[in-house]
């Protein structure tokens, strides 16, 4: 080399070439010498002749003698300069490379081609390894170090050479799938060797050898041949996977006959340096294994032959081999008690070629092939981690399960028994690896082995951590976070997320995956021919489309007509009409969902309304928990953690706009919903996650600030003794200093009492608290809550006790309060001593007195009013506590929101809760109204009929009608105490004598009666404008001015009825379809009677009392008058009824008993004077005929 390198023009071919060769020279010098114990001169001349031969193969060398554009590259440059993927084709020209980069379509992209030389040893032993360590990895090595490498064909006598290898691809690390280390080469074509191979002529005299049916019969008997090693040739017919157990490595291969598939006979590799086999090894070609000897392994209760430390392998030649003397064997063979493992019997094979097209989900092993398969890879060991198979990649399947539709898409399926072989290497350049592949792999791989799951199991559990991993990451959650399993080995965030729905149907350890069965025993059994079609478990929805689920739902089920009392809603006028929409509700338990949705997300507080949400990647959705039984309320420690909920219930409360003129009108309308779910934290699982964000930032959804600096952390408990209800209120100051919020800042404020003194961060724990200044002095606190605070309006209850930890604030703070004029201002007003306006960086934790010494545990419960306090108060304006359940929810808006224009704009100005007290003397509940006026919204969550809610300072209030109500003020405070029933129970009414009703105590709202009609007092008959109520004339409506938008116009009527039934009498009034039924008319006969009365607009009877002379209003004939006078007298109308009806008078009314009064009855000739109680008014519900003709006999 050194006189070809001579003195001439830089810029000359000649010397460039000289310039190339030095360049060769010095890297050989370096990187392969001494390693290759060949002189540098010799070894320099026969690799620049290699290049020569291989570079002018390529027909494009443009009169050049060398490729002047390539430079070697040595393994460790390899390693830690190219970061991206790249081939090198020496024997390429462009024009081929172009062609060859058009084959894989217009929508991916090849990989870019570098010009670089690779040179080194081909290997099967990584750098600085015990030779007992190989694995069956193949590898590129030099002076600089090692390379894992894939090839499609190995020689076995190309180990330890060295090559120049032609037409290779390196794939990065970060390109690899599941790789932890360094990348790889893939070697396209059969290397060149650059110094002359020793090739291996086979044995000088012919061997001896068995073929499998002998083989596999000295299995089955003991023979003195048993411990001599043999000879085995035969066709190779089946090959596994290369298997890593119990830190150890093998594969088993199986030779047969090709005149007869019907025996065959398994041989284990084990000895680390025949792994390297498995490269070698084709099916359907036939092998020589010499000096192997019969075996029992262990885990495997039959023989097996296996190979020595001195086996080889040689392709199988007819010229250097000869039969055993199988007659000897035989002869010498005796019966052998020991199980012995019988006849590999030949199964039907699924062969399959095909090209990967896609990949599913690599660290589920989820593949593509085809456009048209899917390809589960999962339940084979794929030699370093599959990091070929992309992409493009050529396999071939042998002895593979085939699924014709697992959710409608055929899937291979390898076990350990079958094969996958490399036919092509993939020409794409892949999209890069997320660092976390690796961390999926090991859980798909643990879930799968622990839990022994079979296909449809298998697959849904891939489908379920890609959707909890959609839902949390990266922005809630890390990928490693979720996937990786902790150093002690405990499951990861996502195992544990699986593990209820797992434990239900595979619970862990159940069974074992014995290798060697799978791989040798027949029948063949694994956990692929345990196929069956599986139901749906659950999902893991985005919140999002749980949210659109819920929409779309209460949508499908929106029915105007469903929501108003048929046949009442005939008789609505149009404000009462849209009145009664404007609020409904549905609640959807998460049962009725197919497949069943899990509920997940990380809980937050939302600082914008008050509420607690669950959050993911999705969006967000306010929810209700309520806590466990054995605590009191919710720990505020549980913010930022991530919570799975399989029983909820998915509310949709609807809010509708509507301008319905009247019932003949009803349609679709457009409507606002809130959705929100309500769940018991008895059935979620809570995981506490650390937040991936930097906590100085304080996301929403993070977990609250770190306390760092420990000696300047303080902290004082606190009683709480009242909470004032979220609403926005105007805190206002005279000065600009200060912490002053915006007008009309969402804000509420709670009062209670310090606990002990201040105490410092000591450690974990907390120090002794300080003494007072003054044990005397009143230690009532006051604080103000609004701004990002307001978080923590969920967590507060009065009678709990908490602990303020102020992370930097001065240490007088917590002990004279705040000095800003909002604060001196509140304690003009409230009187207390100390007021504090708490900051967003402040935390509440719950309270214990035990961290104080000395003092006492304090336990404060729920105070409630008596009912004789809450029905009979001494004033109207006492304030009463109580808990009762919700039977009914209405919107209150004034009908002076109905326009001239009759749009009737239906806005959330407050709700009537009608609620319903239990009383243990009572054997009824007692209903009672409860107000929520504006401006209290945002109204709670949960406020549902059939909810439990505990009511603290509600004002008492008195009607004109002398019926006791209750107001929620600002001061007022209620909670959430039990969700509504899924299944709300029924219940009859109970059937009861009209004197009951008279006693001193209450009795039931709500019951039915057998009774006698003795007279009708009164009866109402109009048409009115469904628009204004005014009365229609013929149709038209009388109101004057400006005319109605609508001409539309619906019929009302009510009647008065005196009833008795020998125990009390009571007027009953009767509204609508009701008075037909009174009147004992037949639809027809009251539609009839309606269109006369829609001439004169009203038609009205009045009878003062029985037997007096009827009074009538309205213009019409006397024949319409007479009509009803007659009918109103007739037994048709004076008849026994089965009557369903409401106290008018109700148990919260306040009034004065009235003493019983002498009645006259008449029964035939006897007069009977008997006393009565006074008159009851009742509400009719509904009225029948009774079922049996005579009460009495009843």
């Amino acid at each position: 080399v050194g006189a070809c390198l001579g003195q001439s023009s830089s810029h000359s071919p000649f010397s460039q070439e000289q310039a190339w060769l030095q360049a060769v020279h010095s890297f050989i010098q370096k990187n392969l010498i001494p390693i290759i114990k060949h002189p540098c001169i010799q070894l320099v001349e026969t690799v620049v002749d290699c290049v020569k031969a291989i570079w002018a193969s390529s027909g494009a060398t443009g009169g050049l003698n060398l490729p002047l554009s390539y430079s070697f590259v040595s393994v460790q440059e390899l390693k830690s300069h190219q970061h991206l993927p790249c081939c090198s084709h020496l024997a390429w020209s462009s024009t081929e490379y172009q062609t060859w980069a058009n084959k894989i379509g217009v929508n991916t992209i090849p990989l870019p081609r570098e010009r670089l030389l690779l040179l080194g040893i081909l290997t099967d032993l990584p750098v600085d390894l015990d030779p007992e360590c190989r694995d069956g990895s193949l590898y590129v090595k030099d002076n600089s170090g090692t390379l894992g490498c894939e090839l499609l064909d190995l020689d076995i006598s190309w180990l330890g050479h060295l090559f120049l290898f032609p037409s290779w691809s390196y794939i990065p690390p970060a390109w690899q799938q599941g790789s932890l280390g360094s990348g790889h080469l893939e070697l396209w074509c059969p290397p060149v060797p650059v110094l002359p191979l020793v090739l291996n002529r086979g044995p000088e005299t012919p061997i001896r050898v068995l073929y499998p049916e002998i083989a596999s019969q000295l299995l089955q008997h003991r023979s003195k041949f048993r411990r001599q090693q043999l000879h085995l040739a035969g066709q190779l017919i089946r090959l596994s996977t290369l298997i890593k157990t119990h830190g150890k490595t093998y594969f088993i291969l199986s030779l047969g006959e090709s005149s007869s598939a019907s025996t065959s006979v398994p041989i284990i590799v084990q000895i680390p340096r025949q792994l390297v086999w498995h490269h070698v090894l084709r099916p359907g070609c036939s092998y020589v294994l010499t000096n192997l000897q019969i075996s029992v392994i262990r885990g495997y209760s039959h023989r097996i032959w296996a190979t020595s430390p001195s086996s080889n392998l040689m392709p199988l030649d007819a010229e250097h081999i000869q039969e055993f003397n199988v007659e000897a064997l035989i002869s010498e063979a005796v019966p052998n008690p020991l199980p012995a493992s019988g006849s590999f019997q030949q199964h039907l094979r699924e062969i399959k070629e095909g090209t990967v097209t896609k990949v599913l989900n690599g660290p589920a092993g989820l593949y593509e092939l085809d456009g048209q398969l899917c390809l589960c890879l999962a339940y084979q060991q794929l030699p370093n981690n599959g990091r070929t198979i992309r992409p493009g990649v050529q396999l071939e399947l042998l002895d593979v399960h085939f699924f014709h539709s697992v959710d409608g898409t055929p899937v291979l399926a390898p076990c350990l028994r079958g094969t996958v072989l490399l036919r092509g290497f993939s020409q794409q350049e892949s999209p890069k690896q997320s660092p976390h592949s690796f961390c999926g792999i090991v859980v798909h791989l643990r879930l799968l082995l622990e839990r022994h799951l079979g296909l449809p199991l298998y697959l849904w559990t891939v489908k379920a951590l890609e959707e909890i991993t959609s839902k949390l990451c990266p922005r809630l959650l890390r990928h490693r976070q979720l996937l990786q399993s902790s150093a002690s080995g405990t499951a990861g965030v996502g195992e544990l997320l699986l593990t209820p729905t797992l434990d239900a149907v595979a619970p862990p350890g159940i069974s074992i995956r014995n290798v060697y069965q799978e791989i040798l025993e027949d029948p063949h059994h694994c956990a692929l021919r345990e196929y069956s079609q599986l139901q749906p478990l659950c999902s893991f929805p985005t919140l999002a489309a749980l949210k659109e689920d819920g929409q779309h739902r209460a949508w499908a089920v929106f029915d105007p007509m469903t929501l108003l009392p048929l046949p009442e809603v005939t008789y609505l006028p149009s404000c009462v009409l849209n009145s009664r929409l404007s609020w409904s509700w549905i609640c959807l338990s998460s049962s009725i969902f197919q497949p069943p949705p899990v509920l997940l997300g990380v809980l937050v507080a939302s600082s914008h309304r008050g509420w607690l949400q669950l959050r993911d990647q999705s969006g967000s959705l306010p929810c209700l928990p309520l806590p466990k039984s054995s605590q009191v309320f919710i720990d505020p420690r549980l913010i930022g953690s991530l919570v799975r909920v399989e029983r909820f219930q998915l509310v949709v409360e609807r809010e509708v706009k509507s301008n319905f003129p009247s019932w003949k009108e009803l349609g679709m309308p457009g409507f606002i919903q809130d959705i929100y779910v309500l769940f018991y934290l008895d059935d979620a699982l809570i995981l506490p996650i650390p937040s991936p964000y930097n906590l100085t930032r304080r996301p929403p959804q993070a977990k609250f600030p770190c306390l760092e600096e420990p000696s300047k952390v303080q902290s004082r408990l606190l009683l709480l003794s009242h909470k004032e209800c979220l609403m926005k209120r105007n805190y206002q100051s005279s000065q600009s200093d200060g912490p002053l919020p915006p007008k009309h800042t969402l804000s509420f404020h709670v009062s209670g009492t310090w606990l002990g003194g201040i105490q410092r961060k000591d450690g974990d724990g907390w120090g002794l608290p300080e003494s007072l200044g003054d044990e005397s002095q009143d230690q009532k606190v006051f604080l103000l809550f609004f701004g990002q605070s307001i978080r923590w309006f969920e967590f507060l209850h009065p009678g709990q006790q908490y602990r303020l930890i102020l992370p930097n604030s001065p240490p007088s703070l917590l002990e004279e309060g705040d000095s800003s004029p909002l604060s001196q201002r509140i304690l003009e007003l409230t009187g207390y001593t100390s007021c504090l306006i708490v900051q967003d960086d402040w935390i509440l934790e719950p309270g214990n007195t035990q961290d104080i010494p000395g003092m006492v545990g304090i336990s404060k419960g729920l105070s409630e009013s008596s009912l004789t306090e809450i029905l009979s108060g001494s004033s109207p304006g006492s304030f009463v506590s109580f808990s009762a359940e919700i039977l009914s929810r209405t919107p209150c808006v004034p009908l002076t929101e109905t326009t001239q224009q009759g749009n009737f704009q239906t806005f959330q100005r407050g709700v009537k809760l009608t609620v319903a007290l239990d009383a243990a003397e009572l054997a009824s509940r007692i209903p009672i109204d409860v107000y929520i006026e504006a401006p209290h919204p945002p109204l709670p969550l949960g406020l549902l009929p059939g909810t439990r809610v505990y009511f603290q300072q509600l004002e008492r209030k008195v009607s004109r009608f002398q019926n006791v109500y209750c107001r929620f003020l600002p001061s007022s405070y209620l909670r959430i105490l039990c969700f509504p029933a899924e299944i709300p129970a029924s219940s009859n009414l109970p059937h009861v004598y009209l004197a009951e009703l008279q006693r001193d105590s209450p009795g039931p709202t709500w019951a039915s009666a057998s009774c006698h009609v003795v007279s009708v007092l009164s009866v109402q008959l109009f048409w009115l404008c469904a628009h204004c109520t005014s009365v229609c004339v013929q149709g038209q409506c009388s109101r004057q001015g400006l005319p109605c938008p609508t001409q539309a116009s619906v019929s009302q009527a009510n009647i008065r009825l005196l009833v008795e039934d020998g125990t009390g009498e009571a007027v009953v009034t009767c509204t609508n379809q009701q008075v037909a039924v009174a009147l004992g008319l037949c639809p027809a006969e009251w539609d009839t009677l309606m269109e006369l009365v829609r001439v004169p607009g009203r038609v009205a009877l009045h009878i003062s009392r029985p037997g007096a002379q009827p009074e009538f209003i309205g213009e019409t004939d006397g024949s319409l008058m007479l009509f009803l006078q007659t009918l109103c007298t007739s037994s048709r109308v004076l008849r026994p009824i089965h009557l369903s009806f409401e106290l008018e008078r109700k148990p919260t009314r306040v009034t004065t008993s009235e003493p019983p009064r002498l009645h006259r009855f008449q029964f035939g000739e006897i007069p009977v004077l008997t006393h009565m109680v006074p008159r009851l008014s009742l509400s009719c519900l509904s009225l029948r005929d009774p079922e049996v003709p005579h009460i009495l006999s009843s």
